[in-house]
């Protein structure tokens, strides 16, 4: 690494910079403009912009020069596959730096889960800063793995440089209770960043929520609830990943109203490879909020900057002398398709990343799936005059409380292409309980789709048009030690092992990619619903902190009242 004499000397253009890119339209986060000139580089740090000359030069004339992106909110585990492996896929996108909450791992194996995704973001290419989980379990009416995580746990973490504050606090009305339990970790997180997951509040409650010490929310699902919860002085976090799609609502909500971006980034949350693939990953955030009207030095400074300046990034965020060289180069500023990448001084090429590598360390992390086989007669539902019935919604996690008549005979309910028997069976070998609820609005026809990701507390949940089929799918997710499985006519159509902790693959990110691709194909050929993710989505219908209504192990739970409707397991 050179000195910084040298580096002052190149700044002056006294001594050549390593990498000069000649002659690019770099876009400043500062005053908001395009300015023709050069970017110079020393080692892994931007030295100056300007007028430079360098022993390695690149012509960008008519490319665009800007900051590597960085999603504000994300979960590895929704990818699927490790860290190392979700690096190839994000810098093909531009993402240059990920803010991940391990809640996941964390809610099926406690600390282990935090010190494996600690050491597997460690050493890579792409810049991983961790979120200490705060909401271990969810809440206390589903069952995980860990058991608690509390302050007394994630103290020994704070001082981790790459730890920048305490995940998101789903535990909201703890916090608007003041528990003591949720008080106790903001209070340990009171100088780092406290990141919220606050669904439908509004009002006094956010005025309370923002009060204890929560900085942002990523949960907005409309115009007013964003604007609600930025004029409490929240960040929001517009999130457009696969199952939840926000971001059109309230980047129009936005424009329309006249309010500023300037409180505003972008994050994923959750986003399957075949989507990022397809779509792209926080640049396909940048192409679609200009296409809807968003200025497009804003949009960038949304994926960038604003997002570094939360979190304390003070080195990441912006083409400037002083900042680190996470650069990405653009033939198009609206397209937003990356011509090259560099990370840290260093060009992203298949070379570079196979000089990575990364093994697991914890074989206790490979075996979690502890149930007992699924019977048939675990599975009935006795069917009333009208029945509870949790209704998807299209692009969306949230749910609607239907009460409605069901199909089925005497009074047992029987599924249908459009009600789905859903179940969530206890995987932890904590109780053995079942959870049986009805869905509409998957539409799954002559099969059923099982997995062991299920929010937050990663029972197995599945749902389907017949009991056969949801027996033989959950059998096979105990056989795989977790995974995705389809099943159709009582036969494995479908499946991709997800051995660790039942959440992740230690597959290239390419294999797990092309069968990902391949099972949503399948899932759509059973008729499940084009505008519903077949996985993502259903894996949340276990989430006991999402409105309105939800299915855990122990019966059905109404997030309005926060409290069961039907205990089924006592």
């Amino acid at each position: 690494m050179k000195g910084m004499q040298h580096k002052l000397l190149v700044a002056r253009g006294i001594e050549k910079a390593d990498l000069v890119l000649k002659n690019g339209n770099v876009l400043n986060v500062f005053s908001e403009e395009l300015v023709k000139a050069d970017v110079a580089i020393v080692d892994n740090e931007i030295v100056g912009v300007g007028n430079y000359s360098g022993v390695k030069e690149i012509d960008c004339s008519s490319k665009y020069i800007v900051p590597g992106f960085i999603d504000a909110h994300m979960h590895i585990e929704s990818t699927m596959v490790m860290p190392l492996e979700l690096s190839k896929m994000l810098f093909s996108a531009g993402t240059t730096t990920v803010i991940a909450d391990p809640h996941e791992l964390v809610n099926v194996k406690g600390e282990e889960g935090l010190d494996f995704i600690l050491d597997a973001t460690e050493n890579i290419p792409l810049s991983a800063y961790i979120m200490v989980p705060s909401s271990v379990p969810s809440t206390e009416y589903d069952t995980n793995g860990a058991g608690e995580f509390l302050a007394c746990h994630m103290s020994k973490y704070i001082n981790n440089p790459r730890i920048l504050g305490l995940g998101e606090m789903m535990c909201f009305q703890d916090v608007l209770n003041g528990a003591s339990k949720a008080l106790d970790k903001i209070a340990l997180f009171k100088n780092k960043v406290i990141d919220g997951h606050a669904p439908g509040i509004s009002g006094k409650e956010v005025q309370a929520y923002h009060l204890a010490g929560v900085d942002n929310d990523h949960e907005c699902y409309s115009f007013e609830e964003a604007l609600d919860k930025l004029r409490a002085g929240m960040h929001i976090f517009i999130r457009e990943g696969s199952g939840a799609r926000n971001l059109e609502t309230i980047v129009k909500g936005f424009l329309d109203n006249g309010i500023s971006f300037e409180q505003c980034m972008f994050c994923t949350d959750d986003k399957h490879l075949e989507d990022i693939e397809t779509e792209g990953h926080i640049n396909y955030c940048i192409r679609k909020a200009i296409s809807l009207g968003v200025p497009p030095i804003t949009a960038y400074k949304m994926a960038s900057y604003n997002s570094a300046k939360v979190y304390g990034l003070k080195k990441l965020g912006a083409i400037a002398a002083g900042y680190t060289a996470d650069i990405v180069v653009l033939e198009d500023l609206k397209e937003v398709l990356p011509n090259f990448v560099i990370k840290n001084g260093k060009f992203i090429n298949e070379d570079y990343l196979s000089s990575f590598s990364y093994e697991i360390k914890t074989p206790s992390l490979l075996n979690t799936i502890k149930c007992e086989d699924l019977k048939k007669s675990q599975l009935k539902l006795e069917r009333q005059e009208k029945n509870h019935v949790i209704g998807m919604i299209a692009h969306q996690i949230t749910t609607k409380h239907l009460y409605e008549s069901l199909p089925g005979k005497a009074k047992e309910f029987i599924s249908d292409e459009n009600y789905s028997k859903l179940c969530v069976v206890e995987r932890h070998g904590k109780n053995n309980f079942v959870g049986i609820g009805v869905l509409k609005g998957f539409g799954i026809k002559n099969g059923a789709i099982a997995t062991s990701v299920a929010h937050d507390s990663h029972n197995i949940i599945a749902a389907g048009d017949n009991d056969e089929d949801i027996i033989n799918a959950v059998k096979y997710i105990k056989e795989l030690e977790g995974g995705y499985v389809i099943s159709s006519e009582g036969k494995i159509i479908g499946s991709l092992p997800l051995p660790v902790c039942g959440l992740m693959s230690n597959l290239p990110v390419h294999e797990v990619k092309d069968i990902m691709k391949e099972m949503v194909l399948t899932a759509r050929k059973l008729g499940v619903n084009k505008d519903i993710d077949p996985f993502i989505t259903l894996s949340f219908m276990a989430l006991p902190v999402i409105p309105e209504l939800r299915l855990t192990e122990k019966g059905l739970f109404d997030v309005e009242s926060f409290s069961f409707i039907e205990l089924q397991n006592k």
